[in-house]
Formats: C-alpha cells, structure tokens, sequence
C-alpha cells in the first residue's frame, strides 16, 4: 500500500518546517484584505506561521508577517489570530 504524503510547509517567524496541519495560514486577498485561512484554500499571497502564542507575539515585534504579505495589519487581525490559536 501507498503511504500518503504528508505536505509541509515552512513557519516564515521561526523557518522551522512542519506539517501544513499545525500550521495557521495568513493572506492577504487580491483586494489587499488580511484574512486568516482556516481551510488553507483561499485566493491570495499567503504566510505560514506555528500556532504558538510566543510566535505570534514575535512575528507582531518584528513584522515578519508584514513584510512577508507586503501589507500593513491591523491590531484586530492580531487579536483575531491570537483567538484562533487559543482555540485550537
């Protein structure tokens, strides 16, 4: 029998790569909207970052997902990432 490969995809805070499953998706649409992808499916530029809540607070500090999405986000994307994390 076949074993499924299991896609992978890299943390752009700590450049750790991990199962795309552990991963929470960020994008920004091609309206320029940043929206969290929970399905990991929508249209758009997109940035993975590990749901932790110390790489969160370190990807905030130092901008990375803004620099990576080439967008400016708001303190409520924050907050509305911060609640997914917990959450899961």
């Amino acid at each position: 029998m076949k074993v499924k490969k299991i896609p992978e995809r890299t943390c752009v805070v700590t450049r750790e790569k991990f199962p795309k499953g552990e991963l929470l998706r960020i994008v920004r649409t091609p309206e320029g909207a940043v929206e969290i992808d929970l399905a990991g499916k929508k249209n758009g530029r997109g940035a993975y970052i590990k749901k932790d809540l110390d790489v969160l607070a370190k990807a905030k500090k130092n901008k990375t997902l803004e620099h990576h999405l080439e967008v400016t986000i708001d303190e409520s994307i924050y907050e509305e990432i911060k609640n997914v994390i917990k959450n899961s």
